[in-house]
C-alpha cells in the first residue's frame, strides 16, 4: 500500500486498539486527526468512541468530515466501528444533553455524515442497556456476499458494548447482518467501498480477527 490505513482520531477516547487489531492481521495503521491524511489515506477506519452529537460537532469543526467523504468518494475501503458505524447514517438521537426526546420532537435528531440513510435510536426494552458482552450475528443474503465478512460463520458471536443501534428505516438492501437484543436491529451494514459494524471485532477474537484481515485485503485490493 502507498499510503496507510488511517485510524480517525475525533478526540474522544482510546483509538489504539482498533490500530491495534489491524496490526495483527498486516495491516499498516496510522491513528490521525489530520483531515489532510485522512483524505489520501489507503483505506479510511472511524472507530466507536464517544455520543453521537458530539463526534458529529468535532468531526465538522476540526473538517474530518469533508476529509471522510472525501476518501469515501474515491472508492476508498471504509470501515465503522460501533459509533463509527452510526455516523454514516443521517441522524442520531444520542444528544450532548442527555435529555430523551419525543419521537416527533424536532430537537430529538442530530445530524450524521449522511453517507447512508436511515436513523439511529436509544435501546428501549425489558432487557438492560446499554447492551454490552458477546452476542450472535446473523448473516443476511447480501451478508453472506460481502467480502467484509468472508469466512465469518452464520450466528457468529462479536463483542458489543452500546446503548444506540440502527432503526428500522435503515434501507434492508445494505444491511449484511442483524442482532437480536431489545429489538432487532442492523449489526453491520454494506454498501460498494462503505462498511460498518456495530460489534467491535477487534475485540472479537478470532471472528473480528477475520473481519479485520478481510479489510485490509480489500485496501490491498483482493477483497473483491
Amino acid at each position: 500500500m502507498s499510503a496507510p490505513i488511517v485510524v480517525v482520531d475525533y478526540h474522544k477516547g482510546n483509538l489504539l486498539s482498533a490500530a491495534r487489531g489491524l496490526a495483527e492481521v498486516g495491516g499498516e495503521a496510522e491513528v490521525t486527526d489530520d483531515p489532510a491524511r485522512i483524505a489520501e489515506a489507503a483505506g479510511v477506519v472511524l472507530p466507536g468512541v464517544g455520543a453521537f452529537e458530539d463526534a458529529m460537532a468535532y468531526l465538522r469543526q476540526s473538517g474530518q468530515d469533508e476529509a471522510i467523504l472525501s476518501a469515501i468518494g474515491r472508492g476508498v475501503p471504509f470501515l465503522g466501528i460501533c459509533l463509527g458505524l452510526q455516523l454514516l447514517f443521517e441522524r442520531g438521537d444520542e444528544r450532548c444533553d442527555g435529555a430523551l426526546h419525543g419521537a416527533d420532537d424536532p430537537e430529538r435528531w442530530a445530524a450524521g455524515l449522511g453517507v447512508l440513510p436511515g436513523s439511529v435510536s436509544r435501546l428501549r426494552g425489558r432487557l438492560k442497556v446499554p447492551h454490552v458482552g458477546w452476542d450472535q450475528v446473523h448473516l443476511t443474503p447480501h451478508g453472506r456476499v460481502c467480502p467484509l465478512l468472508r469466512g465469518v460463520p452464520e450466528g457468529a458471536n462479536a463483542y458489543f458494548t452500546h446503548s444506540y443501534a440502527l432503526d428500522e428505516d435503515v434501507d434492508p438492501l445494505v444491511v449484511t447482518c442483524r442482532t437480536h437484543y431489545v429489538r432487532s436491529f442492523a449489526s453491520a451494514v454494506w454498501r460498494d467501498n462503505v462498511y460498518g459494524v456495530q460489534f467491535h471485532p477487534e475485540k472479537s477474537s478470532a471472528v473480528g480477527l477475520t473481519i479485520l484481515r478481510n479489510y485490509v485485503d480489500l485496501v490491498r485490493g483482493g477483497g473483491r
